[in-house]
């Protein structure tokens, strides 16, 4: 998770100036930014996503994880999951082909991880709402505060927990689905991969950890061109003024207004840079996640 926010900050802080700038193509913002900014202020805003990745990444796998045991108390898994979710009931010989089918499944339904991915971003919403916050601010070129600490402390004198959390509603929009999307599709994707090296005769450890890789980084990139959009929407809502109007911080007028003023493919800005970055960034956590939790497995 670390290693994932060093490498992935930079192009952050990118978006961020593309979602806020009121230039009128991206060409024009990075030619200034790449003529009068400071390369390091690219960094500018990490300490605070830094400090707390390792705890963000464990909270969604936590989730994730105790929802699916829920999900497996209520919904016991018998081999047959058409059968469970009352698909070819009735009916002897579909239901018969749909159970050789489905015992061939090695991942969770996408039911499953759509629903325990969603818990998943529920509460991962409501830990990183008040990082992001600060992590956009401190992101502009103009930013006021020499830190996090000094932000939070500023915000949080000025207009409590509410003002930290300013943005929360985005935040949530843009997580649940997000992440009930990134789990399924990357177990869809993963099952696929692996089925394709049986069919060739070419399953191996190595072909896992590649499978795993491949999924994230598509799993990653899907989500984030799904949810662009919102994103925007929040960036512009965590970094406008703090005086501003509750009424004007509401995600459909916000998104409403942006479109107005820019059009809508301004919804769209930065996703280039975003997509380049999610690859990499998400297509390195399954992995390592997996083979943590094997070798922790193991010391059991």
């Amino acid at each position: 998770g670390s290693a994932s926010v060093v490498v992935g900050h930079p192009f952050d802080t990118i978006k961020v100036r593309l979602q806020t700038s009121a230039a009128s193509n991206n060409a024009t913002i990075l030619s200034s930014f790449r003529n009068t900014a400071n390369p390091m202020s690219l960094f500018r805003g990490m300490a605070a996503p830094l400090s707390t990745a390792a705890m963000v990444n464990a909270i969604i796998f936590a989730a994730y994880g105790t929802s699916s045991r829920w999900w497996d108390q209520y919904y016991p898994y018998n081999g047959n999951y058409n059968t469970l979710l009352g698909l070819g009931v009735g009916n002897t010989s579909s239901s018969t082909t749909t159970t050789a089918a489905t015992d061939q499944q090695t991942h969770d339904p996408w039911h499953k991880s759509f629903v325990c991915g969603s818990f998943a971003g529920f509460c991962q919403a409501l830990i990183i709402c008040p990082m992001e916050h600060l992590k956009c601010r401190l992101q502009l070129p103009d930013c006021p505060y020499k830190g996090p600490v000094q932000a939070a402390k500023s915000i949080f004198q000025s207009h409590g927990v509410p003002g930290l959390y300013r943005g929360i509603n985005s935040t949530l929009i843009r997580e649940i689905p997000a992440f009930g999307a990134y789990f399924s599709v990357y177990d869809a994707v993963k099952d696929a991969v692996n089925t394709y090296f049986d069919t060739h005769n070419s399953s191996s450890s190595q072909h896992s950890w590649l499978a795993s890789a491949f999924a994230g980084g598509v799993s990653g990139s899907f989500t984030w061109a799904m949810i662009y959009p919102i994103d925007v929407i929040k960036t512009r809502i965590q970094t406008s003024p703090m005086n501003s109007a509750s009424g004007n911080l509401q995600v459909w007028h916000v998104g409403k207004q942006i479109a107005q003023q820019h059009g809508w493919r301004h919804l769209f800005r930065g996703l280039n840079v975003t997509l380049i970055r999610a690859f990499p960034v998400n297509g390195i956590i399954f992995p390592v996640y997996e083979f943590t939790l094997s070798h922790l497995t193991n010391l059991e």
